[in-house]
């Protein structure tokens, strides 16, 4: 093990699996991810059904706003907690359970569509609880990564699971539109069950290894949650990128959910024109992913800002496009996924490559909780905002501010100086 300067006497980077063809770390990986990749499936299509049915139900943009915020705002209340535990215990163990509990909450769903006792709020309910599992499983998962592949590999790892989170999106879609169309909403969802079982199986099969954390008992959560508050806060570079990630999501969040109403109110689509623009935007961010998997590149905050701004821009772009020419729009909003690839990849493995792996856990969950209570208060400015300026207003105004305060990054020079390696800004911080 090694120590980082600024860290006396703690871990940092662990020397990880060995680099060569053909080693168990590839199977290992490749299992665990792929598994948690499937499972992301599943979500993904219950999220596509559900936002579709709350549109289709109620056609309006605070019942979506709602939603959007039901699934958000446990998620960041419980990040701190969620990272801190995966610095601590198993984060093996805390996938499991929180797949668990979601695919059991996800049965309770079903039961009330298949005997026709849904109401608005039972989704709303369902979501939340989706959301407070992801507080815990995200963080530990994001923290594996440096465990289970070489350094040398990180980059590489972060393109491959952008890539595979494309690919859900790509998949999750179309399967959502042709699950309405053939089956109960109920049936559709359980969908949703067995997938979250496929990623649990490998996590049964296959041990993570655990960084170690040897004053972990001696201190409360509180003060371990502090110490990757601290870890952000003394390093300028990173300060002003969460800084800037957490208004880019302020502004851009709310387009992601209001995608179906900007389709049925502005271009008069349904459910497959709906399927058709968030499945060819999730085929470019594979395009995208797989790109930044095969360069590898260096200038990591170049390209997050850069990747971002363009992202927003494109966002703005697809409201742009007349009612008649929907093309257009799905067109535009390819490009935005695209170039969010371009900027998420970059910035994953910035975060994954600067930041000790004892540490990530939490250093990553405080991202999380940034971005997740950046996201409803997006959402909440995006009901009334939407109802005086209109969906495409909403998007429009969004995208613009969003690409506003990306391309204001390149004028910090500490958060262009947080490159990897090494991490001066880290380094100099304690």
């Amino acid at each position: 093990m090694t120590t980082r300067p600024g860290f006396p006497g703690t871990i940092g980077f662990p020397p990880g699996p060995e680099d060569g063809p053909g080693l168990p770390w590839r199977l290992r990986f490749g299992a665990i991810f792929g598994g948690q990749a499937l499972s992301l499936v599943g979500s993904s299509l219950t999220q596509f059904v559900l936002l579709w049915w709350i549109a289709d139900t109620t056609g309006s943009v605070s019942a979506l706003s709602a939603a959007g915020m039901a699934a958000l705002f446990p998620q960041a209340v419980l990040a701190p907690l969620g990272g801190t535990l995966a610095d601590r215990y198993s984060r093996r163990l805390m996938m499991i359970v929180a797949d668990a509990i979601s695919a059991l909450c996800m049965l309770g769903l079903i039961v009330l569509f298949l005997t026709e006792r849904i109401e608005l709020w039972h989704a709303y309910v369902m979501m939340a609880v989706r959301s407070a599992m992801q507080a815990f499983q995200a963080p530990a998962a994001s923290a594996s990564v440096a465990m289970l592949v070489p350094r040398s590999f990180v980059v590489r790892a972060a393109g491959l699971n952008q890539s595979l989170q494309s690919l859900t999106v790509v998949a999750a879609a179309p399967m959502g539109a042709l699950a309405i169309g053939v089956m109960p909403i109920g049936w559709a969802l359980s969908i949703d069950v067995f997938t979250a079982l496929l990623g649990i199986l490998p996590l049964l099969c296959f041990r993570i290894p655990q960084p170690a954390n040897r004053d972990a008992r001696r201190t409360g959560l509180w003060s371990e949650f502090r110490e990757g508050i601290d870890l952000v806060w003394k390093s300028p570079g990173l300060r002003r990128l969460y800084l800037l990630l957490g208004v880019v999501v302020l502004a851009t969040m709310p387009t992601f959910t209001l995608v179906p109403l900007l389709v049925k109110v502005h271009f008069g689509g349904g459910a497959s024109q709906v399927a058709l623009m968030e499945g060819l935007a999730g085929a470019g961010m594979l395009a995208g992913s797989m790109l930044m998997m095969a360069m590898a590149p260096r200038r990591l905050v170049h390209w997050t800002l850069g990747g971002f701004a363009v992202s927003c821009a494109s966002v703005a772009l697809t409201a742009m496009a007349p009612a008649t020419l929907f093309g257009v729009a799905v067109a535009w909003w390819v490009m935005s996924g695209i170039s969010f690839a371009f900027g998420n990849a970059p910035l994953t493995a910035l975060l994954q490559t600067t930041i000790p792996n004892r540490l990530q856990g939490r250093a990553l969950a405080l991202m999380t909780t940034l971005m997740a209570f950046s996201a409803p208060v997006g959402l909440a400015l995006a009901a009334p905002l939407g109802e005086w300026i209109g969906v495409r207003g909403v998007f429009l105004f969004a995208g613009s501010l969003g690409a506003l305060a990306s391309l204001v990054g390149f004028l910090s020079p500490s958060l262009l100086a947080l490159q990897s390696p090494p991490a001066r800004g880290i380094e100099g911080a304690a």
